[in-house]
């Protein structure tokens, strides 16, 4: 069964749609766009990304572009007809639906999408000396042994390990697990990558690599 995570200026007013997707044999959740979106995706492994897209907030399009890039999920904007008319209308989707939302259309529209983006996702496990990441589970696991992780020391493993040799910042690192509405010091990404270290290395396994004063890498092998 498909699942689409609808994302809302106030996800309780979405209600109504999320009960017609769900009747046409859908899974469906709704966030509101402040109320912890990386969680909510993370949470409910949704297939496709639905953007409620009003014209009121400027800042809108570039959140969705973020969510969509750092989710790695095809995303289909829920907008009013009358801005998809508008000149200065622009936003990241892959597919556009106008308001007021035919349920079967919007269904058969999640269910292409998926189809068409969600096969080419293999969910291959990421492994490097001992150490198994699994995308289909969140479970990571050191010499076969689970390891329990918060959600962000999940995602910022994940995103090393994903990317291994590649130097991230503490400014990027910041941005693409806490988010654009984050404004905390880089002093948390050191915390949470200590804490993370703590858990998955020993004396015959280092897998993060401080590069000094720059930010950290996960160390190729």
């Amino acid at each position: 069964m498909r699942r689409a995570l609808i994302i809302a200026r106030n996800a309780e007013s979405k209600a109504g749609l999320r009960r017609d997707l769900t009747g046409r044999s859908l899974t469906c959740t709704c966030v509101s766009y402040n109320n912890g979106v990386r969680e909510a995706i993370a949470s409910a492994r949704p297939d496709v990304l639905l953007f409620e897209l009003d014209g009121q907030q400027p800042e809108t399009p570039e959140i969705i572009r973020k969510i969509k890039q750092d989710a790695n999920l095809p995303a289909i904007a829920l907008v009013p007809e009358e801005l998809l008319e508008s000149k200065d209308f622009n936003c990241d989707a892959d597919d556009f639906v106008a308001f007021p939302y035919d349920a079967r259309e919007l269904a058969i529209r999640i269910r292409r999408i998926a189809r068409k983006t969600g096969d080419k996702e293999s969910g291959a496990q990421i492994k490097c000396d001992g150490l198994t990441i699994d995308p289909v589970t969140c479970e990571v696991t050191v010499n076969g042994a689970p390891v329990e992780l918060t959600f962000k020391e999940y995602e910022l493993l994940k995103l090393l390990a994903g990317n291994r040799g590649r130097v991230f910042t503490r400014e990027a690192l910041l941005d693409k697990i806490w988010g654009y509405d984050y404004f905390g010091g880089d002093r948390t990404v050191d915390v949470h990558i200590r804490r993370l270290r703590s858990k998955i290395e020993d004396a015959e396994h280092s897998y993060i690599e401080t590069v000094r004063n720059i930010g950290y890498r996960f160390i190729k092998g």
